[in-house]
């Protein structure tokens, strides 16, 4: 019936079809002005996680602020007069852009022990390393051996400076009250501020590479360079696989016409595509960045089929209209086709059950994409090929294809080679996914040759570490004034609110903040830790070595000057709160980190070994986040991946109408999927955000050649009634398309290498050996099974 009204109306109607479609385009094409990016960190975190609210109340409460880091590696020594010069220099350049609230640098740094005279005169009148009548050389040791700032501001060999640059806050209220639309509109107008302020700050780096080498970093380049990457991948991979098709298409066809019909399709189908996402407001992140790619290849797999179809029956039936030749490849098509993009959408609607926004975002793109290419497919190509003359759609005499014919062969005469080559990736199979893992370091994610990497490199191995940890300690609350404080603090009299602040500095809560700090700096995998015991070890040092009492370092917390506190008490203590904070760098690039692991170590030892109960401390931070988002794509894409097969084994089993056969139709696309699980797990390379989601997506993809093999072998048995013939002929027509399709998409995916994103490289990669190894099962694993169990009867 459906059939009936399609062809009734769409295929006698190719004028009226066609102008709809154009109509169709310019509208969406007009929206897709509103296609938009997205490379900020929340594109990488769990939706609503818990741990990202908490760690936001943290930086709220301890006045963090966002900043970039550079780092800074003189040619002479690092107090030379021309390295103290440049680097004053260099600060002052950056003062001056108006987007900076503040240069923190070497030379910023309060030298509390350069003089003999008393602490609270060096408190209140401290000199720095610019300072032309102190002496650089006691003043930079005293920063080196600081436990504060060492391996923060400089680096243990003293060879390379941190150099931070605090960004002003935007003065922006009220945000809650904004619409939607006015919400992501302010986002964009920040995204755009961002991206100038970090092309100003690098021409300021260029013009002082003659100092020494100076490296960028920090979350706004990092966010700002991932979007150039989305730009430039998007462009690459799309003129990529562009000209991949064209060159696939003459190479199949040979024929301009066939060259034209399907390149208009997938033009069709992206613009409008991408003004259905400028609609919904749907931004494409790195993650998402190669939809455009995939869009083409399966609008194209798509055609390839359709046309293939088209010449095969205009080769069967000389003497039939134009017309009638499109009704009969379409109805012939169109249930197969429809089938294989219902397989396709499963797969990639497993992605929603991951938790992970610009995961699920993709998943719904590509189903949505899928839906959009089908329809373009049926409506598109069969109203340009009305258009056509008889004489110019006719290609040379269709040939048998030496490598579907040598496929065709093996299946039939070596089924034991067959069987036990598939028992072999079986078993290896097996064991590579039981040596996968999620345990992923953020700065392999990119190139060597990136800044990025860079960097984060230097900074990690330098400059104390890169992802951040915060431990979070809570003191219980009792009653302010013991015997003993009482006894400490009876001759202070009445004191306004300010000064009671002294009280809360007892030993119970030093003793504590010391002994984490030291159990945390104490691990391999923790790079620098600062805490109020940093501040303490400091003050013990300037104190001659003579630990502070608590009366002590009750009056000098009320002495010391709002400048200093500001900057080194405050983001570590909450009085207030009654907690401390305890902030540690993880050394992402150590080899052996293990974030899952590290983490519960800590959260055991807190408890077991320093004593604190379950409700005095909480681990926070960036690592909480990054660990959240490797554990939730482990057990969400793992386990749905038995979804998907569950899903796409009954789209068989209501196709066929036979359970022997969607088995045996479902077997060789399973196995190419785990396969290449395998290979990663035998390869060492541990599962990110991209490659979690290869196995679904090889089967949805590689399962399409299953059902064009199975249906075309169905309806030609039906009428040879002998399984070697219908094998020789289903390699000879269909398994054409199987191989040219295979072909496109293989090569298609072989694109992503381009990207500067290596989760998009080892994404197009190992997709691509998958649907390679899918296609060689399809056309040879599969026939030995359809002739060993004959599902269609003897």
């Amino acid at each position: 019936m459906f059939i009936q009204l399609y062809q009734n109306i769409i295929l006698k109607n190719p004028k009226s079809v066609l102008l709809i479609l154009l109509i169709t385009l310019i509208s969406f094409g007009y929206h897709s002005k509103d296609f938009r990016l997205d490379a900020s960190s929340e594109t990488l975190l769990i939706e609503g996680d818990p741990d990202l609210k908490y760690l936001q109340e943290i930086s709220e409460k301890y006045g963090s602020k966002e900043f970039l880091i550079l780092t800074y590696t003189p040619n002479e020594a690092m107090v030379s007069d021309s390295s103290i010069n440049n680097l004053l220099s260099l600060k002052y350049k950056i003062q001056s852009l108006n987007w900076v609230h503040s240069v923190i640098t070497l030379l910023d740094i309060p030298l509390l022990n350069s003089s003999d005279a008393p602490l609270q005169e060096r408190l209140e009148k401290f000199k720095t390393l610019k300072d032309k009548d102190i002496d650089r050389e006691r003043g930079f040791n005293e920063i080196l051996s600081s436990p504060v700032f060492r391996n923060f501001v400089i680096s243990e060999d003293g060879k390379t400076s941190g150099i931070i640059v605090n960004i002003k806050k935007n003065q922006e209220k009220n945000l809650s009250s904004k619409s939607k639309k006015e919400l992501e509109k302010y986002k964009d107008q920040i995204k755009k501020q961002n991206h100038l302020n970090i092309l100003e700050i690098r021409d300021v780096i260029k013009s002082y590479e003659s100092i020494g080498k100076i490296h960028l970093g920090g979350i706004p380049m990092i966010a700002d360079d991932m979007m150039s990457f989305i730009k430039s991948d998007i462009i690459v991979f799309g003129i990529g696989v562009f000209l991949f098709i064209v060159g696939t298409l003459w190479f199949v066809f040979r024929k301009l016409i066939w060259i034209i019909v399907p390149i208009s399709s997938c033009f069709f189908s992206v613009i409008i595509m991408m003004g259905i996402l400028g609609l919904l407001g749907w931004k494409v992140t790195v993650i998402s960045s190669n939809f455009i790619a995939l869009m083409l290849i399966l609008t194209m797999a798509m055609n390839i089929h359709m046309s293939t179809r088209f010449l095969q029956l205009k080769e069967n039936y000389p003497d039939k209209k134009i017309f009638d030749l499109i009704v009969l490849s379409t109805s012939k098509m169109f249930w197969p086709i429809l089938y294989t993009v219902l397989t396709t959408v499963i797969a990639f609607l497993s992605l929603i059950f991951s938790e992970i926004k610009p995961i699920i975002d993709f998943g719904w793109m590509m189903t949505l994409g899928l839906i959009t290419s089908f329809i373009i497919t049926f409506l598109l190509l069969p109203t340009l090929i009305n258009f056509v003359d008889k004489e110019n759609i006719s290609l040379r005499k269709n040939e048998n294809s030496i490598i579907t014919s040598f496929f065709a062969k093996i299946s039939q005469k070596n089924h034991i080679t067959i069987f036990v080559l598939t028992g072999l990736v079986i078993i290896s199979s097996l064991i590579g996914i039981s040596r996968l893992e999620v345990e992923n370091s953020f700065i392999n994610y990119f190139s060597k040759k990136t800044e990025i990497y860079k960097g984060m490199k230097l900074i990690d191995e330098k400059l104390g570490g890169t992802t951040p940890l915060e431990v979070i300690l809570k003191f219980p609350e009792k009653e302010k004034n013991k015997v003993d404080e009482e006894d400490e603090f009876e001759n202070w009299g009445e004191e306004d609110e300010k000064d009671q602040e002294k009280y809360w500095f007892t030993k119970d809560k030093i003793d504590k903040i010391s002994s984490v700090h030291n159990y945390l700096d104490s691990l391999p995998q923790v790079g620098k830790v600062l805490s109020f015991s940093s501040i303490i070890d400091v003050a013990t040092l300037l104190n001659n070595n003579k630990p502070l009492g608590t009366l002590e370092m009750g009056v000098l917390y009320s002495k010391i000057p709002e400048s200093i506190k500001t900057e080194i008490i405050d983001p570590y203590i909450s009085i207030e709160d009654n907690e401390a904070r305890i902030n540690l760098r993880i050394i992402d690039s150590q080899k052996n980190l293990r974030r899952n692991d590290l983490i519960k170590k800590i959260n055991y030892d807190l408890k077991n070994k320093i004593g604190l109960e379950e409700n005095e401390f909480k681990l926070a931070g960036v690592l909480i986040l990054f660990n959240n988002l490797l554990q939730s794509l482990f057990k969400s894409q793992i386990l749905t991946l038995g979804l998907v097969m569950v899903g796409i084994f009954a789209m068989f089993v209501i196709l066929f109408k036979n359970i022997k056969l969607s088995l045996i139709g479902v077997v060789p696309n399973f196995i190419a999927a785990f396969f290449i699980l395998g290979i990663i797990g035998l390869l060492g390379i541990p599962l990110d955000m991209m490659t979690i989601t290869i196995a679904a997506i090889t089967i949805g993809i590689a399962v399409d050649n299953s059902i064009h093999y199975i249906y075309r072998f169905k309806e030609e048995f039906d009428v040879l009634k002998d399984y070697n013939k219908t094998v020789n002929l289903c390699h000879a027509t269909v398994g054409k398309a199987i191989l040219n399709t295979s072909i496109t998409i293989v090569f298609g995916f072989s694109i992503l290498i381009l990207s500067k994103f290596i989760p998009t490289i080892y994404f197009g990669v190992f997709t691509g050996l998958a649907m390679l190894l899918a296609m060689v099962s399809v056309l040879t694993l599969l026939p030995s099974l359809i002739l060993l169990v004959k599902p269609f009867g003897k």
